[in-house]
């Protein structure tokens, strides 16, 4: 999956010029927490929730709420901007964009394509466009686990029994992983059916002698 599958387009976007409390308004009114700042299509840096949270007590020290708005008004983003930005290109690997994002220990990256910010990733995007699909949220079907269905020399064969299983049952599997840690055996298996009626399929799975159970979501 790329990174322009999962993005979120129409980016706002807000000049350094804008002030604090302006950028704060945007904010909730578009429902955001980050906003890119741009000059004549230049990216600049970013504002978020978190940084306009944090910068506002420390300038209201000793000040009355009339000097507060005051001073929020007249403070332009572009001295709380972020400039150490993430920033990531729409054809990277949606894998590769969650690592960099860790590494670099931020929430979120501006695409940019042709010196020009196209779109955002979030840390939502990742959870409701990869992880909700992976773990069947909201995904119609069942989702069935194979305990201990990866062992050491055995996984192969066991794959290919589940999958030959489905495929003669004329059902489909939606998605498909393998839980546990990598270096380690045995792990689970966990697939997601299109249908409700899997009771065969578990007979069938179990009759193989395969440790199966439908999982809640």
């Amino acid at each position: 999956m790329k990174v322009r599958d999962i993005m979120s387009y129409n980016v706002v976007t807000i000049p350094s010029n804008t002030s604090i409390a302006d950028a704060k308004r945007i904010m909730t009114a578009h429902k955001i927490k980050r906003l890119p700042v741009v000059d004549k299509d230049k990216l600049m840096g970013i504002v978020t929730e978190r940084g306009i949270e944090h910068v506002a007590p420390s300038k209201a020290t000793s000040l009355s709420v009339w000097e507060l708005s005051y001073l929020l008004e007249k403070t332009s983003v572009k001295e709380i901007m972020k400039k150490d930005l993430v920033t990531v290109n729409p054809d990277m690997d949606a894998e590769e964009v969650v690592a960099l994002a860790q590494k670099n220990q931020v929430g979120s990256a501006l695409v940019v394509e042709d010196d020009r910010v196209i779109g955002i990733v979030t840390n939502d995007d990742f959870f409701y466009k990869i992880i909700n699909p992976l773990l069947g949220i909201d995904i119609p079907g069942t989702r069935i686990e194979i305990r201990n269905g990866i062992q050491r020399g055995k996984g192969a064969e066991t794959m290919e029994f589940i999958m030959k299983t489905v495929h003669a049952l004329d059902l489909r599997i939606t998605t498909i992983h393998i839980e546990g840690p990598y270096e380690k055996t045995p792990r689970d298996v966990c697939i997601h059916i299109d249908s409700d009626d899997v009771q065969e399929l578990i007979k069938k799975l179990q009759d193989h002698g395969l440790d199966v159970r439908i999982r809640n979501r």
